[in-house]
Order: C-alpha cells, then sequence, then structure tokens
C-alpha cells in the first residue's frame, strides 16, 4: 500500500477548493459588499425585530413576541437556545462563510461526503457534488429566503452517508457521524426537511432489511439499527429544546386539529386539505425535472420582444407594446404561482436512467422506490388517493404545506444513482459490447422522449393557463391569447432541445471512456464541465447578480411611512395596530414598527386564525376592540398610508360586570358576534370552575395599569373595593405563561376564545405575568449533555479510522 502523504488526499483539498471558488463566483457580489435581496429574510426582520431588539438590549431571550397576531412564541422565529452548541460547530463545519455561500458550499460538500462513503472516485464525486448542489429548486429557496430550509437540505446527504457506513459495519464511526450530521441537520430547524430525510430513511431501511432477509444477516441489520437509533436520539438530544417546544407549540397551531365543527371534509388532524395541497406539482409539471421551463418557467416570466405575443401586443395596443407585456406570463402549470421549476438536470435525469439499468440491488430500489414516492406526493391535489392517504393516515405528514416540496427526495435520489451508475458502467468487468448496449438504451429512452415531447407537444398540451382567462376578462382578443400558447410552445421546444444537445454530449463522454478513446480522468472533467454548465446556467435565471443590493436595504428593509411615524410617537408601550394597506395577514412590515393584528408566519395560533376567518376579516369591531386595537393604517385621500385613531380600543386590561357559559368552541367564536367585550366575558364551559363564586358587578370602581412592558413580562398595578374579573388584552397560551399577584402564583384562564382572564380579590395589588416555558429551561441541560457525547463520540470514531488508515498505509 502507498504511504499516506499528500498526495493522496490531494483530489480531496482540491475538491473544496473547487467548492469554494465555484461559491464565491456565483455569489461574487458579496465580495463587492452587497447583500442578497431575499422576501422571507425582509419578513423574518420585521416578525423578530422585538425580540433581536430586546435580546440586544438585555441580553435575555424574549421567547415570546407581541409584534404578530396578537402575541405568539418566538420559537419559530428567533430563539437562541440555552445548550445550543449545535451552531457553533456548525459555524466551524461551513468555515464561517456568509450567508448564502455557506449554503451552496454545504450543498456540495454534504453531498460530496455521502458519495465517497459509497466509495465513489473522487471526481466522480465532484460530479455528483456539482449536479446535487446547482439544481434550480435549491437557490430558488436561497433566493426566496428559505435559509433554514437550504441549511437543512445541506445536512441530508452527510446524515445518509452516515448510516450507510453503520449498515455496511462500521458500526461506531457510522453511528458517531449520523448523530453529528444529524444534530446539525436538526439545528437547522426545518421540520418539513427532517420529516422528508426520515422518509429517505424508512424506504432505505426497508430495502436494506429485504438485502438482510436474503443473505442471512438479520443480526447485523438489527445492530446496525440499534447504534443508528441510539445515534438519533443523540441528535434529539442535543436538539431538545427547539423540538420540544416546537411539538408542543405545534398542538396549538394551525399545524393542529381545529376545535370547530365546521368544514369537516377539509379537516385533517393537522393543515386543512385545501391548504396543505395548495402548491402542488402539475402531472405534466414534472418534465421541469428533464426540461427546465417546460411549463414556461417563473410565473413572472413574460414572454420577449421577439415572441409573437409581443407582434401581436404591437397590433393590438400600438405604441403600448412593452407596457402591456409584462401581464402576460409564459408559465402555463396549475400553481398558485411559482419562482421557478425544479430543474434535477438533463445530464442527471440520464445518469439516472443508465443507473436503472447497470447499478443492481438494494441502492437502485432504494433510489427508484424515493423518487417515484417524491413525484407522486408532489402531484398534492391533482393525485388525491394517495395525498387524502398520507394526510389522513401518514403520521406528522398533515403537519405540512406545499407538497410540492416532496420533489426535495427526488433531488437527492437522482444524482445518487447516477453517480453510481458511472461508478458501475467504469468499473464492472463486462465486455464493451454489453456498456455500450446499456448506454445506448439508457440514450435512447431519454433521448427518445424529449424527441417525443419536441414532436407532438403541441398535440398532447394546451399550453393555457388559469391566467389566460383574466386576460380574456380584461377584453384582449384571443388571438393574442393564442399568440401567447404558440409562444409557450415555442419556449419548450427549445428547452427540450437544449436538454438534449446535454445528453447527446454526456453520452458522448462515456462512449469515449468505453471505447478507451480517452483517459476517464479527461471524461470526468469533460462530465464536470457538462454538468457545470447545465446547472449553472438554469439557476442563474432564478438567482443572479440582479437579486443583490446595497447592505443597507437588506438590513432595513422597511422604510417608515408618515402614518408609522404617527403612531410612533404613542408612548403608550402595549397596543396594536391594524395596517390595511397592505395583506395584513401575510405582511410582517408592519411588525417592524410596531405590535400588529396581522404578520407572516406559517404556524401561528389556530384560535387565533379562526379569529382572522370568523372576525377581524368581517371587520368586527368588538373583538378589533378586545384586542386593543388602537390605531388603524388605512389608503389616505392623496392614496398614501394614513393613521386612524380607534378610541373605543379597550386597552392592556379592563374589569367585565358580568359572563357567559359556553358549551364549545363553535359557540365559542358564534357569541362574538353579538357582545360587548368591555362589560361581558365569554368563557368555555371548561373553564367555568375558575369563574365560580364571582358575582356579576353592576358598578365597577377597579383601575387597572399597565406600569411596565417587556415581551415576557407585563406588570400592573391593580386597585379596586370589590372582587373584579379582569380581562386582559393578551394572547391566551398556558404552556409558559404564569400570572403573579402579589409574588403569589395564580389561576387564570381564557375567555372571549383567545384572551387571558383571572379573578383578583378586593384591595391594591401588583399583578405580574410572566413567560416561563419548562421546555427553554429543561431543554438546555439535556441539549448539553448530548452534545458533549456526540463531539466525543466523533472524535473517538476519527481517532480510531485514522488509526486504522495509517496502519493499512505503513504495511
Amino acid at each position: 500500500m502507498e504511504k499516506f502523504t499528500v498526495k493522496r488526499i490531494w483530489p480531496y483539498i482540491a475538491a473544496i477548493v473547487l467548492f469554494l471558488t465555484l461559491t464565491l463566483i456565483y455569489f461574487s457580489p458579496i465580495l463587492e459588499g452587497k447583500k442578497l435581496k431575499q422576501t422571507d429574510i425582509a419578513n423574518w426582520r420585521g416578525m423578530s425585530k422585538e425580540i433581536i431588539d430586546f435580546r440586544d438590549s438585555t441580553g435575555q431571550e424574549a421567547l415570546w413576541t407581541n409584534s404578530m397576531f396578537g402575541g405568539m412564541p418566538a420559537y419559530q422565529i428567533s430563539t437562541i437556545y440555552q445548550g445550543a452548541y449545535m451552531k457553533t460547530i456548525d459555524r466551524v463545519f461551513l468555515l464561517g462563510l456568509l450567508s448564502p455561500i455557506k449554503y451552496v458550499f454545504l450543498y456540495l460538500l454534504g453531498f460530496y461526503i455521502l458519495l465517497l462513503i459509497l466509495r465513489v472516485n473522487p471526481w466522480l464525486a465532484v460530479l455528483g457534488a456539482i449536479g446535487f448542489a446547482f439544481s434550480s429548486y435549491f437557490f430558488i429557496i436561497i433566493e426566496a429566503g428559505h435559509n433554514s430550509k437550504a441549511h437543512a437540505l445541506g445536512y441530508i446527504a452527510p446524515v445518509l452517508g452516515g448510516i450507510i457506513l453503520a449498515y455496511r459495519g462500521k458500526y461506531f464511526w457510522g453511528a458517531a457521524l449520523t448523530a453529528l450530521f444529524l444534530a446539525l441537520e436538526l439545528s437547522a430547524n426545518h421540520p418539513q426537511l427532517t420529516y422528508y430525510l426520515f422518509l429517505i430513511v424508512v424506504i432505505f431501511g426497508i430495502a436494506q432489511f429485504i438485502e438482510s432477509v436474503q443473505k442471512n444477516q438479520l443480526p447485523h441489520f438489527f445492530k446496525a439499527s440499534l447504534v443508528l437509533v441510539i445515534a438519533a436520539i443523540l441528535a434529539v438530544g442535543a436538539n431538545i429544546s427547539g423540538l420540544w417546544a416546537t411539538w408542543e407549540y405545534g398542538k396549538y397551531t394551525i399545524r393542529g386539529k381545529s376545535e370547530l365543527s365546521s368544514e369537516k371534509e377539509n379537516r385533517t388532524s393537522g393543515l386543512d386539505i385545501d391548504y396543505a395541497t395548495q402548491w402542488s406539482y402539475g402531472i405534466p409539471e414534472t418534465f421541469t425535472l428533464l426540461i427546465p421551463d417546460f411549463m414556461g418557467g417563473a410565473s413572472g416570466k413574460a414572454p420577449s420582444e421577439n415572441s409573437k405575443t409581443f407582434e401581436e401586443l404591437k397590433r393590438v395596443v400600438p405604441g403600448q407594446a412593452n407596457q402591456y407585456l409584462q401581464y402576460f406570463s409564459m408559465y402555463w402549470g396549475k400553481q398558485p404561482f411559482t419562482s421557478g421549476p425544479v430543474y434535477v438536470g438533463a445530464v442527471m435525469i440520464f445518469l439516472f436512467v443508465l443507473g436503472l439499468i447497470v447499478v443492481k440491488g438494494k441502492y437502485k430500489w432504494w433510489l427508484l422506490t424515493a423518487t417515484i414516492l417524491s413525484i407522486l406526493l408532489s402531484w398534492g391535489k391533482n393525485f388525491m388517493p394517495l395525498t387524502e392517504f398520507f394526510l389522513h393516515y401518514m403520521p406528522a405528514y398533515n403537519k405540512f404545506r406545499a407538497v410540492s416540496m416532496t420533489l426535495v427526495i427526488a433531488n437527492v435520489a437522482i444524482p445518487i444513482l447516477g453517480i453510481l451508475a458511472l461508478k458501475e458502467l467504469i468499473e464492472r468487468k463486462a465486455d464493451k459490447k454489453k456498456n455500450l448496449k446499456d448506454l445506448g438504451i439508457a440514450l435512447g429512452l431519454t433521448g427518445g422522449l424529449i424527441l417525443f415531447i419536441m414532436a407532438f407537444a403541441g398535440s398532447i398540451f394546451s399550453f393555457s393557463a388559469s391566467s389566460d382567462n383574466q386576460l380574456l376578462q380584461a377584453w384582449f382578443p384571443q388571438n393574442l391569447i393564442s399568440a401567447l400558447e404558440q409562444d409557450r410552445l415555442s419556449l419548450l421546444r427549445t428547452e427540450g432541445l437544449r436538454s438534449l444537445i446535454f445528453i447527446l454530449l454526456t453520452g458522448l463522454a462515456i462512449w469515449a471512456v468505453i471505447a478507451q478513446k480517452v483517459k476517464k480522468e479527461y471524461a470526468f472533467m469533460a462530465l464536470i464541465l457538462l454538468v457545470t454548465i447545465d446547472m449553472w446556467t438554469v439557476s442563474k435565471r432564478y438567482l443572479n447578480s440582479e437579486n443583490f443590493v446595497n447592505a443597507n436595504k437588506v438590513e432595513k428593509p422597511f422604510t417608515p411611512t408618515a402614518a408609522n411615524l404617527q403612531i410612533l410617537q404613542d408612548k403608550d408601550p402595549n397596543f396594536r395596530v391594524l395596517n390595511k394597506t397592505v395583506s395584513a395577514f401575510n405582511d410582517a412590515s408592519t411588525s417592524y414598527f410596531h405590535k400588529s393584528i396581522g404578520g407572516y408566519h406559517g404556524a401561528k395560533l389556530r384560535r387565533y386564525q379562526d379569529l382572522i376567518d370568523y372576525h377581524i376579516s368581517q371587520n368586527n369591531m368588538n373583538v378589533l376592540n378586545m384586542l386593543n386595537t388602537k390605531y388603524f393604517i388605512v389608503p389616505g385621500a392623496n392614496g398614501q398610508p394614513q393613521a386612524q385613531y380607534n378610541p373605543q380600543a379597550l386597552g392592556n386590561a379592563w374589569a367585565v360586570k358580568s359572563f357567559r357559559i359556553v358549551n364549545n368552541a363553535d359557540e365559542e367564536i358564534e357569541v362574538l358576534n353579538n357582545f360587548d367585550p368591555a362589560r361581558e366575558a365569554i368563557i368555555d364551559k371548561s373553564f367555568a370552575k375558575y369563574a365560580e363564586g364571582f358575582k356579576s358587578n353592576t358598578s365597577t370602581d377597579a383601575v387597572i395599569i399597565l406600569t411596565n412592558y417587556q415581551p415576557n413580562k407585563l406588570v400592573y398595578n391593580f386597585s379596586s373595593s370589590a372582587q373584579e374579573m379582569l380581562v386582559f388584552s393578551e394572547i391566551y397560551y398556558d404552556k409558559g405563561w404564569n400570572v403573579y399577584v402579589d409574588g403569589e402564583k395564580q389561576d387564570y384562564f381564557r375567555a372571549n376564545y383567545i384572551l387571558r382572564a383571572m379573578i383578583v380579590p378586593a384591595g391594591t395589588h401588583e399583578i405580574i405575568w410572566e413567560f416561563e416555558p419548562d421546555v427553554y429551561y429543561t431543554g438546555g441541560i439535556i441539549s448539553t449533555i448530548a452534545s458533549i457525547i456526540i463531539l466525543l463520540l466523533f472524535f473517538a470514531g476519527l481517532a480510531l479510522e485514522m488509526k486504522k488508515n495509517l496502519g493499512t498505509a505503513q504495511k
């Protein structure tokens, strides 16, 4: 054996340098001091501002924010958990790189590690890493600001690598890598991606179990499974605070079961069916995996000035064609809108098909099954039998929206099998004729499919979109829509030809190796270049230099309007604002400046969503008053936002004279249509015991004043000559909020469907509300212990592996 030298490791060093170079070139505007403008990150800055300001001023975690939806836990917004050492390890692993450079570097490095574990040639591993990392979808999510999704995605591949090692018999090292990379994946905090990773692992486990039965190796299977379960427990333990908090909170959000009995046919134990399947990939849209702009590209993509649409527009609206062109979309898919297609790559699809022919055993069936399931699930409402089965019977599946995201599984599986195909074709001892035959079959299947689509697409597909009807309703003539449909067909054929060329060039490079016309190293370089050009140029359509702006525009994404400035003059520390000049419940700009009735979040409290649907959206002033909506922002006479003071807002807390008991959530939300929140409290019968002994007051001299405000602590001074029932304009959430009267913890209950209430005795008292969730404080200890164990296991495993390799090299 050759000695352990720099010569042996230089391909790996070169690969890392190449990965860094590619990412730095792609994101070169960052080197100029610019930053990527991301819509979701701008919204995150709005929703997290109160939390971050509190952290910066006190050094403490707020854990709760009142800046959105009346108030909600900060767990899924911005929380630094105690014992979160995986965040530090993550920064080290990613070399301290900036966002978004670090995410693409992680895509590359993580997949490279997996392919090396699969014993792939280092240069083939580079090819696979680039083919995986530069998938269009992975850049589209970065452009949108889905950073946690990109982060979690990057760790899927190395987690799979650790699992494969364990089942190969490297129990300790496999378990150590699985624990580390799974802990890092979980720390990225994207449960939906973790769930899809779980599906991939389950399918692999089934394939591995079948192979173990066939080879009479069940003891080995169960041993590997046991060490992997231990690894998973450690990974969960290292992130227990966030996972526990998310699990606890999730039950009370729109991802949990509704308490209302309406629309039962649309309900699941999680998200409503229509909401979960709103973004469903169209069945023909699946061809975008092979042909990038098969469905026209992004929904905001307009025809070019060389199009038939533009020529027809010049005839219909002379002199105004450029102005109207933007209203015509090349996208003709069924999604409400899309930022771009999921393009896995023509080269990678071709290699995947080749893999189905030449790769044998568990890996082929695992990856093929995962790909098929991924595609079928992505169809969502377009394939309801499977979708409804998963939504109703697959644990936790109904907690996640945008089913089209399941294509992430195919994005992982297809490049793995594609690279295994190249490995097999080059390394196997089959004769040249057999190899060329298999190559020809794969070439014929993929190339033939593209030629068929190009030839018959005009007969098979309509090329019409729902947006076309809006154009017709706007009095645009049918011949203009027909021209648009012709442009869509023309784009499909152009894109099909592009994919066909890449497939033919790939086939040529592989043929050259099989026929021994060139050295395999040269072929690898050619393939790397082909894949890079294929994937890079498509991804650049959706994330490019135009998406970068001056850093200050990213760091301060919202500029206050005159209305904002006027409201900010109010020194009251705690009131709410409803902004009617924006889409209030899909916008976080208001939260950047005020405590908002609206907001932007995918996991708002279920009861608050009910309140939006039944009352706030209907402008029920009784409900808005009880939420202490002190200001509205409305369009002014000049079209600019204008602040409107609401004198009827009930303030931070008030004493009611009576209460009404209702039987269930349906009655509770219905009665809010006809009650006076200043005088009466609506109480569900499950809380009736807390109101026992309280006698209705015909008059009251109660005074309650908020004297100190923090997002996680509210202090009130109270005085009254009689016992009072107080209602607080604060969102009820009993998994952390505690109330103290003169230092003594007291009971409280829910009132008016969503608010907090309590009985306070006569006299003068100090009332303090504090948010003290057990999940945060208890979880920190567990996370610290688990993180230490994971690190010890990793370094011990690394030392053992290095010792074995050095020992082997010296023999």
